[in-house]
């Protein structure tokens, strides 16, 4: 299948390093979380990271198809939330995520059907699907 879009970033140093694209538009120190034994730190980490692109893909996903259904809304937000959590089956730890919608503009029924149609179309969404718990809670 022909890419419409790709991109590459590299990381050296895992939780504790940096995570930056080819071309060095993109360049972000990462660290552990102090709830991960880290320090306090202004760095990122690879949860925060997943948040920001699930958080913006959904979001474009829901903007879409209000806009192909010709619906105008005053605004819309996405809050992601990440979580690493115990793996009872595999050992270890997985993710999880959390995402909280809010649309101003729409009454709650349709906010409800265009954030059902938004999880169908979103590329994270799919990507996801069936390997991590993903709650949808619509504000």
């Amino acid at each position: 299948m022909k890419s419409l879009y790709e991109t590459t970033v590299i990381n050296t140093g895992g939780r504790q390093g940096a995570v930056y694209s080819e071309d060095n538009i993109f360049y972000l120190d990462v660290a552990k979380p102090k709830a991960l034994g880290g320090d306090a730190t202004t760095a990122t980490n690879p949860e925060q990271l997943f948040a920001a692109g699930y958080s913006a893909c959904f979001n474009s996903a829901l903007e879409m198809v209000l806009e192909q259904d010709g619906v105008v809304v005053e605004k819309s937000e996405v809050k992601a939330t990440i979580a690493l959590v115990g793996d009872k089956d595999h050992g270890g730890v997985k993710l999880s995520a959390k995402l909280e919608v809010r649309i101003w503009g729409l009454d709650d029924g349709k906010k409800k059907e265009y954030v059902h149609k938004a999880h169908q179309h979103c590329p994270y969404s799919k990507a996801v699907k069936d390997s991590i718990e993903v709650e949808i809670v619509v504000l």
